[in-house]
């Protein structure tokens, strides 16, 4: 049992909340895929996958390995895997995971997979490079592409699709379109031949808001069912769904001239109270947030973390707020924390969500 103090709060009503917003912008018949990767955005991807199987019709994750956790969940959604691996293929298969096939050796190994497994119809999805330059097959491929398809009876594709770039990035409009429009030439030139006609899909939680022509037949919501739009207006519409919190392990009476934490960071100016919060960097407080630079909220005020993080712990200056060991502290509460953390640390909310440590327990209500 994980009988850690600190505790990551998964917020159910918020993620409804937020699968909602975005599907009151998707026409009646745009599908909608829940992307529930790296532990669900930092989360729990079982238990947020469990609580919206009913309310999605797909999900996404990145690798083999969290799909078929979701599978011995009893998850029975049609689940895709972005960056299946050749040596996982017994694995994906046996757990019914979709693959994404994003390059050419990737596609004849599954070929010659399925072929030999005598698989019938088995669904994958192929990934094409429009412009982010990550993964994907590129669009020269097409007739090889489709001439291998057509050789094998065992697999059906399922979905074509692509990965904008800077769809949040009203700069790169102009480029943005152009991916757009590039995956439309590939769909084109595919169905052209194929024989039928599988999904497609393109927009993210940023392409769902500034690019609605290119819903086409689903979308993928990633970010923004974790309560965050890429940008201020969208996030304001947005409930946050990661709440972060935990106590107060010891209160200490700090006197002037006295020092607090490794190095000796911190150095107090006159007479203070200092408590500290079993939390470290191990739990995912970057150690850029030490030294003033972040701050926790206990009955509703805010105190600094001074000094050094450390591995397990931080410590706070309570000097002005009247508090006892054992209270409740959270370490974030809404989206303007984690955005606030994520500054000072110089990055983005994805990494502060995701850098959550997996020894912090996990509960989702609802």
């Amino acid at each position: 049992m994980n009988n850690h103090v600190t505790v990551l709060e998964i917020d159910g009503k918020a993620l409804e909340h937020n699968l909602n917003y975005f599907k009151k912008k998707l026409h009646p018949n745009t599908k909608t895929l829940a992307v529930v990767k790296a532990f669900g955005y930092g989360s729990d991807g079982v238990q947020v996958a469990s609580f919206l199987q009913d309310k999605v019709d797909y999900f996404a994750v990145a690798y083999t390995h969290e799909g078929v956790a979701l599978r011995e969940a009893g998850i029975e959604t049609p689940i895709l895997v972005l960056h299946p691996q050749v040596q996982n293929f017994d694995q994906l298969v046996a757990n019914r995971l979709e693959p994404s096939i994003y390059s050419f050796k990737t596609l004849t190994a599954f070929l010659a997979y399925a072929d030999e497994a005598l698989l019938m119809n088995y669904p994958v999805h192929l990934k094409f490079n429009t412009g982010l330059n990550r993964l994907g097959l590129w669009h020269n491929d097409i007739p090889l592409i489709l001439s291998k398809l057509q050789e094998s009876k065992h697999v059906k594709v399922e979905s074509i699709f692509s990965h904008l770039a800077a769809s949040e990035d009203h700069d790169e409009k102009e480029f943005t379109i152009n991916q757009i429009n590039n995956f439309a030439y590939i769909v084109k030139k595919i169905y052209e031949h194929l024989g039928y006609e599988p999904m497609i899909h393109i927009l993210n939680t940023s392409g769902i808001v500034n690019y609605p022509q290119a819903q086409f037949d689903m979308v993928r919501l990633g970010i923004g069912l974790y309560g965050f739009g890429n940008d201020e207006k969208e996030t304001s519409q947005l409930k946050n769904t990661h709440v972060l919190k935990s106590v107060i392990s010891q209160i200490h009476m700090i006197e002037p001239g006295e020092t607090v934490g490794y190095n000796r960071a911190f150095v107090s100016k006159g007479f203070s109270k200092t408590a500290t919060i079993p939390i470290g960097h191990a739990d995912g407080i970057s150690r850029r947030l030490g030294n003033e630079k972040g701050y926790v909220t206990l009955h509703g005020q805010k105190a600094p973390i001074i000094g050094n993080v450390c591995m397990d712990m931080i410590m706070i200056d309570i000097t002005k707020i009247d508090c006892k060991e054992g209270d409740e502290v959270y370490i974030f509460k809404n989206q303007q924390d984690i955005l606030h953390m994520a500054e000072e640390a110089e990055t983005i909310s994805y990494e502060i969500l995701t850098a959550i440590s997996q020894r912090v327990k996990r509960i989702l209500t609802s």
